[in-house]
């Protein structure tokens, strides 16, 4: 793993820190992907772990097309270019009294 590899920034180029570090935020980043998608699985709603509790809530997104709404801005255009994403969004929140 990176960890090794980051054992004395100080000796390190200031460059290649900022890489080092950037890489090893994107394997962080993989792991707390691949977490979320675990979550996601087990279904909405409230789930404890020791420490912390995370909330799985399904959500949606409306995103509008400004580009092509700037071309025309009819209320009939905006809605024929307005698509909906749905998601779901997870909050971790810290236990109390552990």
């Amino acid at each position: 793993m990176l960890n090794t590899q980051i054992k004395n920034l100080t000796e390190v180029n200031v460059v290649d820190q900022l890489g080092l570090i950037k890489a090893e935020i994107a394997q962080l980043q993989e792991q707390e992907k691949a977490l979320k998608e675990q979550l996601i699985a087990l279904g909405d709603g409230k789930h404890k772990g020791n420490l912390f509790d995370a909330t799985v809530s399904p959500t949606s997104r409306d995103t509008l097309d400004m580009e092509a709404v700037r071309a025309k801005l009819s209320p009939q255009f905006i809605r024929a270019h307005t698509s909906t994403t749905h998601f779901s969004t997870i909050r971790v929140t810290a236990r109390k009294g552990n």
